[in-house]
């Protein structure tokens, strides 16, 4: 929301915006970003919402019950969908959209970094706070210009369907909000969508089969593609490797990355932009917020805040992670019951495969973001299945607690990692864990 909100200040329109934490206090800084950018905060309460409003937009996370919904009906002002809102501004004829299971938020500040650093002038609106523009009061997660757009398009509650892309971008298909079935139809039509071309994953036979019979353009690193990767190698710095005899380096650490690299540079080609050009962008590529972030370093162990919430995110994290020497203490906060019990045995599977024997898994309880949930699952049943399968688990139900005891336990050369979504305050839970460090305690 506060991305469009943004985009639609920087194009000259009167915005008005309400949420619960601006009631509870919580975010201050964000909020003051926002109101010196000329939005205009105000209580959830329906009082800002006049007859002077031209429409409600309303993200899909909304209830139909809070005061600014009553409001809007009594008054007859239309109420949107955020989605509805941004395909409005999307489909224009020159939009690129980034979709898939994995990788959506780094492949569309990749795209939006090469365009801006090679003079395109691109608007970007991101599910996730892209480093290179979050000079205060800018937010990170939207950037406006005069060129094409580029969106991430989210599947999980099937909006994805709204945008009418120039170019689809698809990086992968897993099982995450919605099971294969229900996701490969979706991403079937939004490939078909691209009037231009549809850049897909050559590694993910889903992907291809998705996009069986488009005009599409691929990339990877396993197989044969149009832009394929190859002669990877890791470093502290980031990855290695190289395209059709291009020497490529990135500095953001993982395979995963430098898939969603070239998915950017497959994606930006047909922005006309060359992969040299391209690879000489991604080198001041500083990443985005929560993926694989260092939050810093006290006393010989690193703090980490990872975005990781299903298995194949998890997967990939540790992949990289791992790629290096040193004991690895994951803390992973679940969210929302009905997703935990849904990826139960995957999220086992991953940390499981992912971790070594010196390594550790600590969870709080599951993040509750309020409502009527199924609450019979917990992070204790996850923990019990990981500690049968042989690996160090431990459950800490109050997230507190926890950070104490991994702020103890870690020694010098160790990497704790924090993962989770939805939850705001995990960066600063691992700001803590990391200020325990520092303090001895």
């Amino acid at each position: 929301m506060s991305a469009i909100a943004q985009v639609l200040a920087a194009q000259g329109a009167r915005v008005v915006g309400s949420d619960r934490n601006y009631d509870r206090g919580m975010h201050v800084d964000m909020f003051n970003d926002l109101k010196a950018q000329g939005i205009v905060l105000a209580a959830q309460d329906g009082a800002s919402v006049t007859a002077e409003v031209d429409e409600l937009v309303v993200s899909s996370a909304v209830e139909p019950s809070i005061p600014d919904v009553a409001s809007a009906q009594r008054l007859g002002i239309p109420i949107r969908k955020r989605a509805e809102l941004l395909a409005e501004l999307f489909n224009q004829g020159n939009g690129i959209a980034v979709g898939g299971t994995s990788g959506k938020s780094t492949v569309t500040g990749m795209i939006g970094h090469i365009l801006h650093a090679t003079g395109k002038a691109p608007t970007v609106v991101s599910g996730g706070k892209m480093r290179n523009f979050c000079d205060r009061p800018n937010l990170g997660n939207a950037l406006c210009g005069a060129g094409p757009i580029v969106i991430e398009a989210d599947e999980s509650d099937g909006t994805i369907a709204l945008y009418d892309p120039k170019v689809s971008v698809l990086t992968n298909i897993s099982f995450d909000h919605k099971p294969l079935d229900e996701l490969v139809p979706l991403f079937t039509d939004y490939c078909g969508r691209a009037s231009l071309a549809a850049v897909v994953n050559a590694d993910c036979e889903v992907t291809m089969s998705a996009s069986d019979g488009t005009n599409r353009v691929t990339f990877g690193i396993e197989r044969e593609a149009d832009v394929r990767g190859k002669s990877c190698r890791a470093h502290a710095g980031g990855m290695d490797f190289s395209v059709d005899g291009l020497a490529v380096s990135i500095p953001v650490p993982g395979l995963h990355n430098m898939s969603n690299a070239l998915a950017a540079f497959a994606a930006c080609l047909q922005e006309d932009v060359s992969i040299e050009d391209a690879a000489g962008a991604m080198r001041s590529f500083k990443g985005i917020a929560r993926r694989l972030e260092v939050l810093g370093e006290a006393g010989g162990v690193t703090v980490i805040d990872d975005f990781a919430h299903n298995p194949d995110k998890v997967g990939a994290a540790l992949s990289a992670i791992k790629a290096f020497e040193g004991r690895v203490h994951v803390v992973f906060q679940p969210h929302g019951f009905g997703p935990t019990r849904m990826l139960r045995d995957g999220l086992v599977d991953a940390f499981v495969s992912g971790l070594g024997d010196d390594d550790c898994v600590w969870m709080p309880e599951i993040f509750y973001a309020g409502g009527t949930a199924d609450q019979s699952i917990s992070s204790s049943h996850l923990i019990s299945d990981i500690q049968h399968r042989g690996v160090d688990a431990r459950f800490v139900a109050d997230r507190d607690t926890l950070g104490g005891e991994v702020a103890g336990a870690a020694q010098p050369g160790d990497r704790i990692v924090v993962m989770g979504a939805r939850d705001d305050s995990l960066t600063d839970f691992g700001n803590g864990i990391l200020e325990r460090l520092r303090s001895g305690g």
